[in-house]
């Protein structure tokens, strides 16, 4: 028999002062059991720093082959923005970069590993992907705050992140790496 995803609340106010971003989110994020808690921690901030109207997580979660974990859709349902977390593998992320009009990359892994192995694979629009990371300790100190039910406050300015998580206080920047 299967585990069960367990579901995990976040109350979000998310302030993006760099994207003049102001909004209160009620989020419910479904962890598969082979979900890591940091894969979790940098999807909802992925999310988070990606917020704009239409924004939604994958359906199959992480186990979908077809969605990436965060995506964008407009009013007629075309997708617009392919968010992927982790390390994707460079055939999706060309797949990705040639159905939507955006790709991007949120990692809580070594950025230089995940440059490595996107290294020379064939990625279209390679050039116009960036690879975002979040300070180690930060995520580490997050994924120890993570709570079933959670409340945040995430500000973002200059593109460094302070997070209040269930009374946590946190900050990292956010360093966007190129493909090529």
């Amino acid at each position: 028999m299967a585990l069960p995803a367990t579901l995990h609340n976040f109350a979000v106010q998310l302030a993006d002062v760099d994207r003049d971003v102001y909004q209160d989110l009620e989020l419910r994020i479904a962890r598969h059991p082979s979900e890591t808690a940091e894969f979790m921690v940098t999807r909802l901030l992925a999310y988070c720093l990606e917020y704009q109207d239409g924004i939604t997580f994958s359906e199959g979660g992480v186990s979908s082959t077809d969605e990436p974990a965060v995506l964008v859709r407009d009013l007629t349902g075309r997708l617009t923005a392919w968010i992927e977390v982790g390390a994707p593998d460079a055939e999706r992320l060309h797949r990705g970069s040639k159905l939507a009009d955006r790709a991007a990359v949120y990692t809580h892994r070594d950025p230089a590993k995940v440059l490595a192995q996107l290294a020379g694979k064939r990625i279209h629009r390679a050039e116009a992907i960036p690879l975002y990371s979040f300070d180690r300790p930060f995520i580490d100190a997050a994924v120890a705050a993570v709570d079933r039910r959670n409340t945040a406050t995430l500000s973002i300015t200059e593109r460094s992140l302070y997070l209040d998580l269930n009374g946590t206080n946190l900050t990292s920047s956010v360093t966007e790496h190129t493909l090529v």
